[in-house]
């Protein structure tokens, strides 16, 4: 018998809601959610030539800055820690990304997690969405201090998530939080938003 599963997003029921907030806000704040990312941790020696072969069959270096993320075209590659990446690209990609990292490590000492299912990722855009974070993140979300190209794993309204500060124009934020909680998270942002209705 085929197999005949249905995926479902997190946060399907919260599209409507999504949208009356970007709607209400006259666009001071955008909600939605990119589901169904692919995510990949990596977890390898960075001063080994694991790094560098990873580095270069991504297309990308692995930061080795804290909280840095590097973006090669739809990939993104997020320090998590000292020896921990996050590697995020496009809806159906896992297969051969993950390929790509396995090949390029060989016999290398290194773990390659799937862990794509384990969240969904919010967008959060707009003029105020800094503001909007910053009721319920305990970062300083100021641009010097969390600009471009950075990331952090932190929490938002008590809910664990990693968020990343996107490095094209006007491209906001993206919060990756774990399923279970995104449902919660996602009525958070909706309350929180209705300041600038």
């Amino acid at each position: 018998m085929a197999d005949t599963a249905i995926r479902h997003s997190p946060l399907a029921h919260a599209a409507d809601g999504f949208a009356a907030a970007t709607r209400s806000s006259g666009g001071d704040v955008r909600l939605a959610e990119l589901p169904f990312l692919t995510q990949v941790n990596v977890r390898l020696d960075p001063k080994g030539s694991a790094a560098d072969a990873v580095g270069l069959a991504l297309g990308l270096q692995l930061p080795l800055e804290p909280d840095i993320v590097v973006r090669a075209g739809d990939l993104h590659a997020l320090w998590l820690g000292p020896d921990e990446w996050l590697v995020v690209s496009p809806p159906g990609s896992r297969p051969a990304l993950e390929n790509r990292i396995r090949e390029a490590l060989g016999d290398e000492p290194a773990a390659v997690t799937d862990v794509s299912a384990q969240r969904t990722t919010l967008l959060v855009t707009g003029p105020r969405a800094r503001d909007l974070l910053a009721h319920g993140c305990p970062l300083d979300l100021h641009p010097r201090a969390f600009g471009p190209g950075r990331c952090a794993q932190t929490t938002l309204a008590r809910a664990q998530i990693v968020l990343i500060a996107r490095d094209e124009p006007r491209a906001g934020f993206w919060l990756l939080v774990r399923s279970s909680f995104a449902g919660y998270l996602a009525d958070w942002l909706l309350d929180a938003a209705s300041e600038y209705v």
